[in-house]
């Protein structure tokens, strides 16, 4: 059994639009006919750029090989070009076809995915979600308005989830990290006092940042939240010094979770020796495909430290997190899109199970999904947009800052 062909679909994401402009994914086809399905997470260069890349990694690394041979196929990606070091556009393609690797041999043993890593060990997968507007929201207010985010906050709850996210610190910019002003500190503190009250002592409080503080600047927002005990503060500085996160680590009481931009053990064990986080956030089409992260969840463990997988993608992502989630001791809990999102859902055949603010491990060979590739070539992407992007304008402190969420509203047609 050999890899023969590979197709990629770069699939525009449907309204709302949660989870990002466009989803990129990979479908690998072995000699004997066998499919497998992959997702790659990232975001560095345009989709066609990024299509060039996961062709070369392809055909490069991969073609002609066992789809078992993940070990030596990651190795020649990493060293790729006389490098043997992290780097995300090139691991990004090849987490992708990787997943699909895996999804190919479960299809050959009629196993799921992660009973090649250990078997079963979480048979319910605890989940999280942003907090998402309401149909009856304004889309513009709703990303700075507490009472909004409690009234879809108690919805959730409803639903069965036990934690919940929000990330009303905004902007992301591309200038590094800056001091937080006093209206976001306010704003912050604020949307933690009016979620705690909502939620009472039902849910988890998951305080969302993107990188955008300095580490002095985290570590005073990060004191003004203590109060309202957060389960963790997300990723509070730019992950291009992983030495800092030691210093916030030290100086809140609150944990600090980190990695959906980081790839590699190398990158996630770094900023573990730091003491910077105690609960890591690999977004499996970019960290190094499921192989990579199962080695990172054990490194993790060695540090007394949890996973939780990241999402803002598609849903085969999604369903690789699932099978991760599946086979790891240290797993805390998994990101989701709501309960999955519609569009999400179509394109993987309305799967897995879920069960109460719980996923069901599926049983079905490999991803244990069923993709439509008619769906997926329907709707593909034809802008030049990034499938996420920082603002250029830096944060104001003369009047509030502005955040419409992870998808400009214009674009979703909300």
């Amino acid at each position: 059994m050999k890899l023969e062909n590979l197709e990629v679909f770069v699939v525009e994401n449907q309204p709302p639009g949660w989870g990002g402009r466009y989803f990129i994914f990979v479908k690998l086809v072995t000699s004997c006919g066998i499919t497998g399905y992959g997702e790659v997470y990232s975001a560095s260069v345009g989709p066609e750029a990024m299509k060039a890349v996961i062709r070369d990694v392809f055909e490069r690394h991969m073609l002609g090989s066992n789809p078992g041979d993940i070990e030596i196929m990651f190795r020649r990606a990493y060293s790729s070009g006389f490098t043997q070091r992290p780097d995300l556009t090139v691991i990004g393609a090849f987490s992708g076809l990787e997943i699909a690797c895996w999804d190919i041999m479960g299809k050959a043993y009629n196993l799921p995915v992660y009973s090649f890593l250990g078997g079963l060990v979480n048979q319910r997968i605890r989940t999280y979600s942003y907090i998402y507007p309401l149909p009856e929201h304004d889309l513009m207010e709703f990303w700075s308005n507490p009472a909004m985010n409690a009234e879809a906050a108690k919805l959730m709850i409803a639903d069965g989830f036990t934690a919940i996210k929000f990330d009303p610190a905004g902007p992301y910019t591309i200038y590094g990290g800056h001091h937080p002003s006093m209206r976001d500190i306010d704003q912050s503190v604020n949307f933690c006092r009016t979620l705690r009250e909502a939620v009472d002592n039902k849910a988890d409080l998951l305080f969302g940042t993107h990188g955008q503080f300095t580490t002095s600047g985290a570590i005073r927002l990060g004191q003004a939240l203590e109060e309202f005990l957060p389960l963790w503060f997300e990723e509070p500085i730019p992950p291009d010094n992983l030495e800092e996160f030691g210093k916030i680590a030290q100086a809140c009481r609150i944990p600090v979770a980190a990695g959906e931009r980081l790839t590699t053990k190398t990158e996630f064990a770094a900023v573990l020796k730091s003491g910077g986080a105690s609960i890591l956030q690999p977004a499996l089409g970019r960290s190094g495909g499921i192989l990579e992260t199962k080695k990172i969840a054990a490194i993790a463990e060695v540090f007394n430290a949890s996973i939780a997988p990241h999402l803002y993608a598609g849903p085969i992502e999604w369903a690789a997190n699932i099978q991760l989630a599946a086979c790891i001791p240290n797993f805390l809990i998994l990101e989701t899109i709501g309960t999955g999102g519609e569009f999400h859902r179509q394109l993987i055949g309305d799967i897995p199970l879920w069960d109460n603010g719980y996923i069901i491990p599926p049983t079905g060979p490999g991803l244990g999904i069923d993709f439509d590739e008619d769906l997926a070539s329907s709707k593909p992407y034809t802008g030049n947009k990034l499938h996420l992007e920082m603002q250029d304008e830096p944060c104001r402190y003369d009047r509030p800052n502005s955040f419409a969420g992870g998808t400009p509203p214009v674009e979703i047609k909300c």
